[in-house]
Parts: structure tokens; sequence; C-alpha cells
């Protein structure tokens, strides 16, 4: 198995705040926000390399920071794209990264943004145990009105997503899809399938979106912190309130 995480964005909501630095490599607290991610990935056992996918801007700055890593090896791809406006999007850097592999593996992806306290082992057994199906991490933020900036699921008792809901203007409940995802190697020809009928590559949300209407997948619920750092205002609360 293996662990993608997605860094190849331009950074152009906080460029007031963290000029010329990738967003993954915002510091919170005193350590980079992708060292939280890296240090949850060191207990997942059966995981052989962490992928780490950014652009030309900034693949220099992420080989200078797994430079210094100590534990799973890193691998920095480059995706090749210099401007936002070139940029690939979440599904087309999974999609980058994947054609480039040699062999089907079992993937963990990880945003980049994401920051949370949740133990990943514990997200890994259940995911593992729904395979061959592919899972999602969820989080009730508890405020049904915020729900509307994110992709809103919907669970039945078993945990399967029954509905998902991309950035509604009146979502039906406070859970919301993180991006966090298990695609067992058995699912990943359905990224060429969802292709085929959809040019929506920007966010992960739509194919998510799309994989819950088609096939199955669950939703394991992630419990104490999470922040999607994806705002000046979202990245102070996290500095000011996040500890681990």
């Amino acid at each position: 198995m293996k662990a993608l995480i997605l860094a190849a964005g331009y950074g152009t909501r906080l460029a007031s705040v963290i000029k010329d630095t990738p967003k993954p490599l915002i510091p919170v607290g005193d350590r980079p926000l992708i060292d939280y991610v890296f240090d949850k990935l060191q207990n997942i056992k059966h995981l052989s390399e962490i992928v780490v996918v950014s652009n030309n801007k900034f693949t220099p700055h992420f080989q200078k920071w797994a430079a210094g890593r100590r534990g799973l090896p890193i691998r920095v791809v480059n995706d090749n794209t210099n401007t936002p406006e070139e940029r690939l999007g979440s599904v087309g850097d999974i999609r980058f990264v994947w054609e480039k592999e040699p062999s089907l593996q079992d993937w963990l992806i990880i945003g980049g943004d994401n920051l949370f306290d949740q133990d990943l082992p514990v997200f890994m057994e259940f995911s593992i145990a729904k395979t061959p199906a592919v899972t999602i991490g969820v989080f009730d933020i508890k405020d049904i009105g915020s729900a509307t900036k994110f992709g809103v699921v919907g669970l039945d008792k078993n945990q399967k997503v029954t509905s998902f809901q991309e950035k509604p203007k009146d979502p039906v409940s406070s859970i919301i899809a993180m991006c966090v995802y298990y695609f067992p190697k058995q699912t990943i020809g359905y990224l060429t399938e969802y292709l085929s009928v959809s040019k929506a590559v920007d966010a992960a949300g739509s194919y998510i979106q799309w994989l819950s209407e088609k096939k199955n997948v669950y939703g394991f619920q992630f419990s104490g912190k999470w922040y999607d750092i994806g705002s000046v205002e979202s990245l102070n609360d996290a500095r000011n309130h996040f500890k681990i």
C-alpha cells in the first residue's frame, strides 16, 4: 500500500500570509502542516511509501522538506504545472500519479491541507474491512450552515454512503467529506470510468459523488478536531486551537 498526499495547489486564497510557500508547508505551531500528516502515516501497517504530488513551482520546497524527514520513504512527484490556471486539480493529480505506477496498489489519499488528530490506523482497520469498497473520511462539523462549503454526506446504519451533495445550498446534515480516501487496488479502474463521462477534475468531491452513485462507498467518521486550511480564517483558527 502507498499513501498519496495532494499538495499541488498554489495557495492563492492564502497568498496574503504565505507568499511563495505551498499551503502544506505553512507552520502550525512549530511545525509545517504536512508534518502532522506525515507523522500519522508512520503508524499504518503495510504502508511502503509516501508520495507527495506538487507542481513545478513548489516541488523543490517539498524535496527539501522530505530530505529532513526520517521514517517511511518519501517520493516527491512534479505534475509539471506552473500556474493556477494550468493546475490539474485533485482528480487530475491522482490520475497523473496512478498512471506512472508500474503495478496496482492500494492507496490512501490525503489532502495536504487537512489537519486532524484522529489516529489513522483506526480508519484503515475500518476501510480494509469494507474492501473492495472505497472508504472516505467524514466529519461532523455540527454547523449545517457552514456545510454549504463542503461535500455533505448521508450515511445509513452500516456507514454506507447513501447520498453525497457537493457544496449544496440546503445541506441535509452537517456531516461532511474530508479529503481522506482509501482506494483498494480493485477500485483503481473506476477513475478511468469516471473520466470517460466527466471532465470535472478540479475537486475530488465530484469523483466521490459519482462513486457513491455507481459503486459502494463507506464513510468513517473522524473524532476529535479537524481543520480544512482553505482560508486565512481557518488557518488562524487552527493555529489558535490545534494541539497535538
